[in-house]
């Protein structure tokens, strides 16, 4: 293995970390571990998974994949969380050794448009954001989603905008973030499921960072997945949207003693 790749362990110099949270992935993981290494070839980088609670064969297919791993320059870490996403997400982001992490989903729902949109945007801008998000909301995003789930992201954005008054107008997207920034705020985020990305979206904003949203174009395997958010989390998730407005202040503070160490 070369010098200036990470080792098994993560350690040495890490450009990029992938966080994927696994539950009751064996359908997809492989592929998608797989899609990443194959992209990632020119970059030194890190895939950390973490797999959460998983009834199926999930945990056993990423121990195989961490056992027979043999790409270069990118390593291949495999954690275990409690179940839920944000338990494994906060998690990754806390063990990841990138000077950019970036989260996202075990089926890799936009393939690679959210960091060609990253890279886009700094290029033109000559300086990269602490906070980007491969956002479904962005005019120039390429989003088919059926009735229901267009209702019901509706509702909740909705809902979000009221009680949070936050300015992002995707939080449930793709996240590209500042790696040290993010290692110091995760052990503040407290939220263990699907609002997880929403509290991160909440505390940067409430720091004063605007994320930039790039668009996205929603990959034909993800369009075919059926939704994994019930009517039962998405009442969860409004109450929790709630609970997070009484932790405004530590959310603000947290944040933006992040943002100022880096």
């Amino acid at each position: 293995m070369p010098t200036d790749s990470p080792s098994r362990d993560g350690a040495g110099a890490v450009e990029l970390s992938v966080v994927i949270p696994a539950h009751n992935s064996a359908a997809v993981i492989e592929s998608t571990v797989t899609a990443f290494a194959d992209h990632l070839v020119d970059r030194i980088a890190e895939i950390v998974v973490v797999e959460n609670g998983s009834t199926d064969d999930t945990s056993a297919i990423c121990d195989r994949l961490e056992r027979d791993w043999d790409a270069e320059r990118t390593a291949l870490r495999v954690l275990h969380s409690d179940k839920g996403m944000g338990n494994a997400l906060r998690l990754g982001i806390l063990r990841s050794r990138g000077d950019r992490v970036l989260l996202t989903a075990d089926d890799l729902p936009f393939g690679f448009d959210d960091l060609a949109g990253a890279d886009e945007h700094a290029r033109r801008s000559a300086v990269q954001a602490p906070v980007y998000i491969g956002s479904k909301s962005h005019p120039r995003s390429e989003v088919e989603r059926g009735v229901l789930r267009a209702a019901m992201t509706l509702g909740f954005a909705t809902l979000r905008r009221v009680v949070l008054r936050t300015r992002t107008g995707d939080p449930q997207g793709t996240f590209l973030l500042d790696g040290p920034m993010a290692r110091d705020l995760a052990p503040a985020l407290t939220e263990p499921g699907f609002l997880f990305t929403t509290e991160l979206d909440y505390a940067v904003e409430l720091a004063g960072i605007r994320p930039v949203e790039v668009p996205v174009r929603l990959s034909d395997r993800h369009h075919d997945q059926p939704s994994r958010v019930a009517p039962a989390d998405i009442v969860a998730m409004a109450r929790g949207l709630w609970q997070l407005r009484t932790r405004r202040r530590g959310l603000r503070e947290a944040a933006g003693a992040a943002l100022r160490r880096h």
